[in-house]
């Protein structure tokens, strides 16, 4: 059935209003507004609501007339549909409307007798005052036409003449709400003109305008969420979801279950002779496929956010956030207990970033598959998946198996040569033929760091340009123009200006700019290299042109600069090819990080083409071709290593790059569909495995627009952290409320549960 939640609301006010002696059989009619839509759902003419169910409840669009649907009931709309559909034309607020025939008002009714601001709640939530529309005849366009007049003003709550009252409101319950503070008014006012006549005192003047200017302040706010909203991305009621379950089935049935070149001992047969698959993804990355089954419409990816960004922010009701809290505060008493304590000898109590969450950091215990376990006992699905490495699924027991076995025999670290440094490179070459050379070091940031002083070692140059607002580790050179494009050495606290002072940035998707930036660079000495994110800044928050990448690669050629493909998060995760593969865009250095150890630590490297990545030599002293100082006592342990070659050797196997995407393809294709059935102005996209969902747009920030920045920043971000915990509170892990990683162990069951939590989740925004 179309709009249940809609016609469900409906049978929930007038089952309120029933219980509260407000209605009496069919006296009166309740509508609500089918959010995205120009429909509205109301209740049927001349029926008992107290035998009213889902399927009576009639739908209507703003021009009064009925669209029948295949309920399969026949019922009519309320006589009144006509005067609902003009209300909610006229006052984009209103959400949800009741007419009653009440005792008390009406008796003003029949007195013809507007109640003035008698106290500061009837006007800040009803208005002015309580008017009084002119009489017509019931359910004629004369009294519809009457009702609109009045309403534009602003004010919630009417009294028609010789009939009844109708009440507005920016929700249903808001609705009901209004409407029974219109009795308790009337009563009050009636009361007082039959002791006192003539002698009713009024509020002041200046507290009914603050509270006026309260109430229309609020009216706007709501207004603008739909006024400036986009038509929503409609999800069909009937459309068979994507399927994680039936992609392994098949992949499977297909016999991509083992991977080519590998014997059957699991040793490998045939890497390092990729000669023959050379380019982005080479011939076994193409073989396997990649996780984005359909690159996103970035066109309308950005118009959907930017107008995110220009709306009032939508977040959970006061009632629902404190619910939230709450949970904290009894669910997860032991979380806090032991983050409290670590705050003692730990900066800010915990030790990664990730970890930092509103209203303070959850404790895990035990990590497998899809699920974490707190310290408390309470299990949630993991979209963190640690920020993306897992790939296969947290605590994956054959990787952990092969690894314990390489433990056991040299110990975590031997600090000479063990073969899994090169098993590592050679695997890594399979699959990335354009990775020529491969340097092992011990995460993302050492790698990002390695990259850009290897491209300047190679290329004599020092200029380097990042895209503003990408995140490519936390060393010296990089933070900059950090997260908040724009904003140049904004974060760049404890940092010498001369670290940054041969950095630039350049706008998301503005070519333009990156050109002028290489051309200034080049009367600087030239450009070094340009970094990108490939799918975006943040992984792919401002989501890039399919096109992007190769364009900036001719931008790169033009002028001598190396390209360097930051795959901290892609490498691996959007296919064994990578983004590389992915977009058939060849960089010269290309940065791994996350997924390269399959989710153990030490966690990163630099590779390319084996002319650059001869700058990155072995030796002391500038022997055996050494040209820039890179290494670490833990990098290229025999654990990391190994862990990386089996890891990416079972992603090979069972194709989990490709399942994982499929995984994000059913999470956000539903998450759509909550979306456009709650009428949010939230934002669901995905890159294959890599999940957005947008709720407040403060990542769509920008130093172009300094004023909305700083006026908004802090309570974009806010909204963000306590969706975030709301999300926690009904058992789902994101990072930081806007992104989620999907994983192997993502199965059907897994996605559909969450999407039940998230509609519960939803359910609490205000306004729904």
């Amino acid at each position: 059935m179309e709009h249940r939640t809609s016609r469900q609301h409906v049978v929930d006010m007038c089952r309120t209003m029933l219980a509260r002696g407000y209605l009496k059989a069919t006296e009166g009619n309740v509508s609500v507004r089918v959010p995205g839509h120009e429909l509205y759902a109301v209740t049927p003419s001349n029926y008992d609501y107290d035998r009213m169910r889902v399927e009576d409840v009639c739908i209507v669009d703003f021009a009064g007339k009925h669209v029948p649907d295949d309920s399969g009931t026949g019922l009519a709309p309320s006589i009144e549909c006509g005067m609902h559909a003009n209300i909610y034309r006229q006052r984009p607020d209103v959400n949800a409307i009741v007419h009653t025939h009440q005792p008390y008002a009406s008796a003003l009714a029949f007195l013809r007798r507007p109640i003035p601001a008698l106290t500061d709640e009837q006007v800040r939530f009803l208005g002015k005052r309580v008017a009084i529309v002119d009489y017509a005849p019931s359910g004629t366009g004369f009294l519809a036409r009457n009702v609109q007049k009045k309403v534009a003003g602003g004010d919630n709550a009417f009294i028609i003449a010789n009939h009844g009252i109708v009440a507005l409101g920016t929700d249903p319950d808001r609705a009901v709400f209004n409407m029974a503070l219109l009795e308790k008014v009337s009563i009050a006012y009636l009361l007082a003109l039959t002791t006192e006549t003539g002698k009713v005192y009024t509020i002041p003047t200046a507290i009914r305008e603050v509270a006026f200017g309260k109430l229309r302040a609020d009216e706007k706010r709501i207004a603008a969420q739909i006024t400036e909203a986009v038509p929503p991305l409609r999800v069909p009621t009937d459309e068979e979801p994507p399927s994680a379950d039936a992609t392994a089935a098949a992949l499977a049935a297909a016999g991509r279950n083992t991977a080519a070149g590998t014997g059957n001992d699991g040793t490998d047969t045939s890497a390092g002779t990729g000669n023959d698959s050379e380019g982005s993804g080479g011939g076994e990355a193409a073989r396997l496929g990649y996780a984005i089954s359909e690159y996103p419409d970035v066109d309308d990816v950005m118009r959907r956010l930017k107008a995110l960004v220009a709306q009032p922010i939508r977040g959970l009701r006061h009632d629902a956030l404190l619910d939230v809290l709450n949970y904290y505060d009894t669910k997860c008493r032991a979380s806090r207990e032991i983050t409290d304590r670590a705050k003692r000898r730990i900066p800010g109590g915990v030790q990664h970033n990730l970890a930092f969450n509103y209203p303070f950091p959850l404790a895990i215990e035990r990590a497998e598959g899809a699920h974490l376990v707190d310290r408390d006992g309470n299990t949630y699905i993991d979209f963190l998946q640690a920020g993306g490495p897992t790939i296969l699924g947290s605590n994956y027991g054959p990787v952990n198996e092969r690894v314990a076995e390489v433990v056991r025999a040299s110990g975590p670290v031997t600090g000479l040569f063990h073969e899994y440094e090169l098993k590592l490179a050679e695997i890594i070459h399979r699959y990335l033929p354009h990775v020529e050379m491969y340097r092992s070091l011990g995460s993302g940031t050492e790698a990002v760091m390695a990259a850009v002083r290897g491209a300047r070692a190679f290329t004599g140059k020092k200029m380097v340009i990042k895209v503003g607002g990408a995140y490519h580790g936390w060393s010296d050179t990089m933070v900059y123009g950090l997260r908040v494009p724009g904003t140049y050495r904004m974060n760049a606290k404890g940092i010498p200006f001369g670290a940054t002072s041969r950095t630039r940035e350049a706008f998301p998707h503005d070519l333009g700019q990156l050109r002028r930036k290489l051309i200034e660079n080049r009367l600087r000495g030239g450009t070094a290299a340009v970094v990108v994110e490939p799918v975006g800044p943040e992984s792919g928050t401002r989501p890039v042109p399919r096109d992007f990448n190769a364009k900036v690669r001719q931008l790169c050629d033009e002028f001598g600069a190396l390209l360097i493909f930051d795959e901290v998060v892609t490498g691996f995760r959007l296919g064994l090819g990578g983004a590389a593969g992915y977009f058939g865009v060849t960089p010269d250095l290309t940065v791994l990080g996350k997924a390269v150890s399959g989710g153990y630590p030490m966690a990163g490297g630099v590779g390319g083409r084996a002319d650059v990545m001869a700058v990155f030599g072995s030796g002391l002293d500038g022997k055996s071709g050494a040209h820039i100082q890179v290494g670490g006592t833990l990098s290229a342990n025999p654990l990391s290593c190994a862990a990386g070659y089996f890891a990416i050797e079972e992603m090979a196997r069972t194709n989990a790059p490709v399942i994982a995407g499929r995984a994000g393809d059913r999470l956000t294709r539903g998450l759509q569909r909550l979306i456009d059935r709650y009428g949010l102005p939230y934002v669901a996209y995905n890159q294959g495995s890599i999940v957005h969902l947008e709720c407040s747009g403060v990542m769509l920030l920008d130093m172009r627009h300094p004023v909305k920045l700083l006026k908004e920043n802090k309570a974009r971000k806010r909204l963000m952290e306590q969706m975030g915990a709301a999300y926690a509170a009904h058992g789902i892990i994101t990072l930081a409320g806007s992104r989620m990683y999907t994983s192997m162990a993502d199965t059907d069951e897994v996605i559909d549960d969450a999407l039940a939590r998230f509609d519960q989740v939803f359910a609490l925004v205000e306004g729904v």
